[in-house]
């Protein structure tokens, strides 16, 4: 059975999100997690980010979503900002914020980095839009919900650190990789609403 976008919204309701410690000694981020009901299914709006050279999540599937700047009141305006920079979607008052997700913390590459954590939040698409990707983005892509709540779509891939090859969980979505920070969003939803897992 199809997850629907009211037991998403309901189960949202529901969720108390957790907020890390001392986390206003780190650096903020945000993403928007945007959801539509195409056709009976629920898809979730992703990202491929474009291939540039020095950014560390070149090429990656993501939500989009960027750093707090000092004209942003908090991670709200972030999400809605950079979905606006990104992608050229304006999320306005049609297009409302129907809950958000426990903080995740990136770690720092480079020693001298403070932690970023990473709030993201949900938002509810019910129009058709025309994207405007900028130079962030090389396309943006819909993936069904009910492929991600299928657990036999879950494949295991390597990732090196120092050297060390690390298991990680991960989708392959018609030839994109979703793993890393924007799994971890994904399966905190997933377990909020009954599904098959």
């Amino acid at each position: 059975m199809s997850l629907s976008l009211e037991q998403i919204e309901h189960a949202l309701n529901q969720h108390r999100p957790r907020r890390k410690m001392l986390r206003a000694l780190m650096l903020r981020s945000a993403v928007a997690m945007i959801v539509r009901e195409q056709r009976g299914r629920c898809e979730l709006l992703m990202i491929k980010r474009a291939e540039r050279r020095g950014d560390p999540w070149s090429g990656h599937m993501a939500f989009p979503g960027g750093r707090m700047e000092q004209a942003d009141r908090h991670g709200l305006d972030v999400a809605k900002r950079e979905t606006h920079e990104e992608i050229g979607l304006a999320l306005g008052e049609a297009e409302p914020c129907i809950g958000r997700l426990s903080e995740i913390t990136a770690r720092p590459r480079l020693l001298h980095r403070r932690p970023m954590i990473v709030t993201p939040y949900l938002f509810r698409l019910a129009r058709e839009v025309e994207f405007e990707p900028n130079y962030e983005v090389a396309e943006v892509v819909w993936v069904p919900v009910d492929f991600l709540n299928d657990y036999s779509n879950r494949e295991t891939m390597h990732w090196k650190r120092d050297r060390v090859p690390i298991p990680l969980p991960c989708y392959m979505f018609e030839g994109r990789r979703i793993w890393g920070l924007s799994l971890m969003m994904i399966d905190e939803l997933l377990e909020l609403v009954p599904g098959p897992g």
